[in-house]
């Protein structure tokens, strides 16, 4: 029996994944957050979900932790998957539906397989329309309908018979399936204990069939039964049953009360999870005949059914970048992604994308002071805790306004902020720059990457990882692990070269690392000073060069920009 067809609609409320880049600060965190707020107030939805790219850093942690305000959801990877394109929600069936039942569900659904489900909704097997075909042309022996255990009552039911009398939940387990075509006496020769018996109305051979132990007698054209025969059934525990099919087509369609079980396929099914990503799926697909692919729960339940058709044109996961639009800082899978906004505050880089975006780009300090201004513009009241925020990442990004990449927008946006959030905003500025700063506690791995980021100048590729901390001798203890640990990156990242940035926010100056072949000559240009080669406390590494760079603070505005435009020279 078919279990109850579910109707489903697709992709109606697809969520919008609202991330910022990899390694996330606190604006890239802050600003997804904040936005996504603002999308499902602007939209009267809940669709825009805030994600993160990456582990939040301690300075991020404090901040969330201090507005009580959850981690966003983490995605490693933003590539299509299961659960991003239309599948058919295929609804599953019983192991006892006969053949014909089956057979008329795929054609007037449009199916080519069915699942066939436990009564826990979990998958048993599967069954073609290719395999209700091979039943029909494959040729029997008279007892196939006891070998594949038929129910009595598919068998009714296929031959839209009438039940006189008898026990239908009974299976076909023993006997074989025979015309009565002789006369009584012959009978007797071929009808055997547990037979299905395909007759006329004749009562003799009726009762001959009962005589010999026949467990059901199906009466062709609809003829009527005796009360004699009938109440001599009922003592025998016969079933009789009436069709209106002649005998012929009554021995043609018997075949077809075979329950599906007895032709699925149970061994070797090949089955996906929403999970699964369709660039892996293609592979499999293409190395099997088969046609659809079930679709299972993490839970091992059944959803649906995939096929190669369903990969075509299929829609990626739509997503919005805040504070990045560079492709190599973004989540894994960005190019088969749907990037339906931008919003950043970095040069405009290579992202490319499927279609035309809302992208907005602003020579700002911070992203989150755009997206504080899109709250204004859309007349919507920025929340306490929201508000906290914005102001914290505009303070982080800003080093509290004390970064060159700082205008007179952040800093009237950030004080404006921490009014409607109710904090001094020097006094929490210390606080969360305590908290970020800490590194006791920290592999060197997590130190180097809790702000690090990909860049492109001309054939170069680099990276730039940023400490910062309010003690100098802090960053002078990590000195000589990060630079190691900097070479291993330069393969690990497939970069040519990488900086690390040792910023003291207090006296606002950056000691500079430079690894990799060439890194030394560029910083020279780039910055006209001459940097002072590092004696390596490991063999085997690329040389470093280190410099002091007063006044720098910033990444975005005063190291890769010049980096860039003499990198493109070399």
């Amino acid at each position: 029996m078919a279990k109850e067809k579910k109707k489903i609609q697709h992709n109606t409320e697809r969520e919008v994944l609202v991330t910022g880049h990899r390694n996330p600060d606190t604006d890239s965190i802050c600003a997804a957050i904040a936005y996504s707020r603002l999308k499902n107030k602007i939209t009267n939805s809940e669709r825009y979900i805030p994600c993160r790219a990456g582990e939040p850093s301690r300075e991020t942690a404090f901040v969330l932790d201090y507005f009580k305000v959850p981690e966003p959801r983490l995605i490693t990877s933003v590539k299509t998957q299961v659960s991003d394109i239309e599948y058919r929600k295929t609804p599953g069936v019983d192991r006892d539906m006969s053949l014909k039942k089956a057979w008329t569900m795929m054609n007037e659904d449009n199916l080519v397989t069915l699942p066939v489900l436990t009564s826990y909704n979990s998958l048993e097997g599967v069954i073609t329309i290719g395999d209700i075909a091979k039943s029909y042309f494959n040729v029997y022996d008279s007892h196939i309908i006891s070998k594949a255990h038929t129910k009595f009552a598919n068998i009714q039911e296929t031959l839209e018979a009438t039940v006189v009398t008898g026990d239908m939940s009974r299976c076909c387990t023993e006997g074989k399936v025979l015309i009565a075509a002789a006369n009584p006496e012959m009978m007797s020769y071929y009808i055997e204990k547990h037979d299905i018996v395909i007759l006329g109305n004749r009562a003799e051979n009726q009762l001959s069939a009962m005589d010999n132990g026949a467990d059901c007698i199906i009466i062709c054209e609809g003829a009527n039964v005796s009360p004699t025969i009938k109440s001599l059934a009922e003592a025998n525990g016969m079933i009789i049953m009436v069709t209106s099919y002649d005998a012929y087509t009554a021995a043609r369609l018997i075949n077809q009360s075979m329950p599906i079980s007895y032709f699925m396929t149970t061994d070797g099914l090949i089955t996906f999870t929403e999970d699964d990503y369709v660039d892996d799926m293609r592979d499999i697909m293409a190395s099997k005949r088969h046609r659809d692919f079930p679709i299972m729960a993490k839970d091992g339940t059944y959803l649906g059914m995939v096929s190669r058709r369903n990969l075509l044109g299929n829609h990626g996961k739509q997503v919005i970048l805040v504070d990045h639009n560079e492709p190599g800082q973004a989540v894994e899978g960005i190019e088969a992604a749907d990037i339906l906004e931008i919003i950043d505050h970095h040069k405009i880089a290579t992202v490319q994308t499927m279609a035309p975006v809302y992208f907005r780009n602003q020579p700002l300090g911070c992203c989150s002071t755009i997206v504080t201004q899109m709250y204004k513009e859309n007349n919507i009241e920025i929340d306490k805790q929201t508000a906290g925020l914005l102001m914290s990442a505009i303070i982080s990004d800003t080093l509290l306004f004390r970064s060159p990449t700082c205008t007179p927008l952040d800093e009237k946006t950030g004080r404006e902020l921490a009014e409607i959030a109710g904090v001094d905003i020097e006094k929490y500025a210390f606080s969360m720059f305590s908290a970020g700063s800490n590194l006791k506690g920290k592999t060197i791995e997590e130190i180097f990457y809790q702000d690090f980021k990909h860049f492109t100048a001309g054939k170069i590729e680099f990276g730039v990882s940023q400490v910062t901390s309010l003690n100098k001798e802090e960053l002078e203890a990590f000195k000589d692990g990060l630079e190691n640990f900097a070479n291993k990156a330069l393969k690990v990242e497939g970069i040519d070269m990488s900086f690390i940035m040792l910023t003291n926010i207090l006296d606002r100056s950056t000691d500079l690392l430079a690894i990799g072949q060439g890194a030394g000559k560029l910083i020279a240009n780039a910055f006209g000073v001459e940097p002072v080669k590092r004696e390596n406390t490991e063999g085997g590494l690329e040389d470093c060069w280190s410099v002091i760079l007063p006044g720098v603070v910033s990444r975005k505005k005063q190291l890769v920009p010049p980096l860039t435009l003499f990198g493109e020279q070399m």
